[in-house]
């Protein structure tokens, strides 16, 4: 087995992403499965940690993306239309009417509607949205710290300009990937 690296894979990882990397390599051993030692272990993780992340959303008794796009609303700091939350949440137009329809009934977000054209809308959270996003935010980031504190800072910071990087070229350059 190889690693992304080119070298022989460490057969004494254990997670669960390295059992699955040679369960394919016994089906198919001469399959390179290096790009699996990283898509996999990256969405291992984002799964894990999402999973773990809204406890305090459900407990606020908000779904990761209503969460979002109060987020969205309140680190912009200016009114937005639904298309720009669109956009910054990487949602469907009609998922983000869906989610502002509920949050509007919960008080979260006001709508005003544009006075030159009636059928743009501009969002703005409450002061009731942005209580409620900065209560929570403290409590997620201290989540992530915890979780990130198995890693030295050093590698922290490696960690996240790999991901930036990967990141970058992927929002860059996707839709080429996909052709």
């Amino acid at each position: 087995m190889t690693a992304p690296n080119g070298r022989p894979a460490d057969p004494t990882r254990t997670d669960t992403v390295a059992a699955v990397v040679r369960q394919w390599q016994t089906v198919h051993p001469g399959l390179d499965t290096g790009p699996m030692e990283i898509i996999g272990r990256v969405n291992r993780c984002a799964a894990l940690l999402q999973q773990a992340e809204d406890a305090p959303l459900r407990r606020a008794g908000l779904s990761r993306p209503e969460f979002d796009l109060l987020g969205a609303l309140r680190r912009t700091g200016h009114e937005l239309t639904p298309g720009d939350l669109a956009r910054e949440t990487f949602s469907s137009g009609a998922a983000v009417t869906k989610r502002l329809k509920l949050l509007t009934e919960r008080g979260l977000v006001e709508r005003r509607v544009d006075t030159r054209d009636r059928r743009v809308a501009h969002l703005r959270l409450t002061d009731a949205g942005r209580d409620l996003v900065d209560g929570i935010l403290p409590e997620q980031l201290a989540y992530e710290t915890a979780v990130l504190s198995v890693l030295p800072p050093e590698a922290q910071d490696e960690l996240a300009a790999r991901l930036g990087e990967l990141l970058g070229r992927l929002e860059g350059g996707l839709g080429a990937l996909r052709a």
